[in-house]
């Protein structure tokens, strides 16, 4: 991993780094010269990426956190502040609004807006007592801007986390704490290449314009971008990032 990257000297943290994008989001900042702090609930999973990480030459260590648990969080923030905090945990519940429980639709409400206001909260407030500004990057969806069948819960999570982003960013510009919010499309990962091979699954790609999936390398370019001082005059802003499926024709 390269020491001398866009990142190098920089601090991150990644919420949800024990698989999927949060995975590939830390092992990208570590490549690019970040320390990162790879936090999730399960440390068996972290401290594989964070050998990986270390192997590879990179800096990384890991941090049990919570979301969920206001105690978790702010034990992740004790000590210096982070110069960039990847907003990335969260769950979804897949059926009819009409079948969806109340615990359910809290459990998706509370960890994918509610953990990501938690978590943003308390790393602005680790970077205005430190006197330092920093780039927040909250992972939201393209399903945060348009919606499908029977993921009421997620769709309703992750509009509110697009809203907040702009709300914080408008709020914090002045401690010098940039807030964007990155939204995938539908990216393949280990949890839905069976269903993507699928008749079902190959249907809605044929949906997205660019006929195919994203893959997880898709996302590191908008990523770094958001994260670094590249895009030091952006906040409050979306990207997208979804191979057209946006503008698709209704």
């Amino acid at each position: 991993m390269a020491h001398q990257g866009r990142l190098a000297g920089k601090t991150a943290l990644v919420t949800g780094a024990s698989s999927g994008l949060g995975h590939h989001f830390a092992e990208v900042l570590a490549r690019e010269g970040a320390a990162v702090t790879a936090a999730a609930r399960r440390t068996d999973r972290l401290e594989e990426l964070v050998a990986g990480i270390a192997a590879a030459g990179g800096s990384a260590r890991a941090v049990a956190l919570d979301v969920t648990d206001p105690a978790s969080v702010a034990a992740a923030f004790e000590g210096a502040a982070h110069d960039i905090v990847i907003n990335n945990a969260g769950v979804t519940v897949d059926g009819p609004a009409l079948k969806t429980s109340e615990e359910d639709w809290a459990r998706v409400i509370d960890t994918d807006m509610t953990g990501v206001f938690r978590v943003a909260q308390a790393a602005a407030r680790a970077m205005t007592a430190a006197g330092q500004g920093g780039s927040i990057v909250n992972i939201a969806s393209i399903l945060g801007l348009r919606v499908a069948g029977n993921l009421a819960a997620y769709a309703t999570a992750k509009a509110g986390v697009v809203q907040m982003s702009k709300s914080l960013a408008l709020e914090w510009a002045r401690h010098g704490i940039r807030v964007n919010a990155l939204c995938p499309g539908y990216i393949e990962t280990d949890l839905n290449r069976d269903f993507f091979a699928s008749e079902a699954g190959q249907a809605l790609i044929r949906r997205v314009p660019q006929r195919r999936l994203g893959q997880l390398r898709d996302l590191d370019g908008p990523l770094l971008l958001l994260a670094s001082d590249e895009s030091a005059f952006m906040t409050g802003s979306v990207i997208a990032v979804d191979g057209g499926h946006l503008v698709s024709s209704l």
